[in-house]
Order: structure tokens, then sequence, then C-alpha cells
């Protein structure tokens, strides 16, 4: 669990990334989720964009991504999440 002073660090980073992920029509998936899993690992922070053609609650895709890809949700803000994990391997990001 993030404390907020490390989410408001974690946010000043995740300013100036661009999504790699859009989550569209088709929802959130199990490929998707693994995807996301994977690409968080190498980078640690990342963004995720919800489209507009999406249908379901903002909130739940957030909390199906974070629980599926076993990581924290930093923010929600609009229609981005920015989720972070901690690398097994390459840890970049040390938390204050």
């Amino acid at each position: 669990m993030l404390t907020g002073k490390q989410k408001r660090f974690l946010r000043s980073k995740a300013h100036h990334l661009t999504p790699i992920f859009q989550v569209g029509k088709g929802g959130v998936n199990e490929n998707m989720i693994k995807q996301i899993g994977e690409a968080i690992e190498v980078r640690e922070l990342i963004k995720v964009s919800i489209l507009t053609n999406n249908l379901d609650n903002k909130h739940d895709v957030a909390e199906d991504i974070a629980t599926g890809a076993e990581a924290e949700l930093v923010q929600l803000i609009g229609n981005t999440i920015v989720l972070y994990k901690e690398s097994k391997e390459n840890k970049t990001i040390v938390l204050p």
C-alpha cells in the first residue's frame, strides 16, 4: 500500500508519460492484463487510457486492471489510469 507522499511522488513522475495501453469497446480482458503486467514489470510506472467508446465504469476498469496486474492504482484522473508496481529485476524508481 502506497502512502500519500509516495503517490504524490509517483504522480509527478508519471506526468510526462504517455499512455501505452488503451481500453476500448471490448473492455478489459485476460490478454490485456497479461501485457500490462509484463510492461509494468519493465517500466514500473505506466499510464493506461480509457477510450470514450468504452461503456464500463472507469473506476471498475481501473480496479480490474490494477488487481489483475497486481499493481498499485496511483491515480485515476479523467480517463487516464496511472499504475505502479515495483520491479523484481530492474528497479529504477526509489520511493521516498
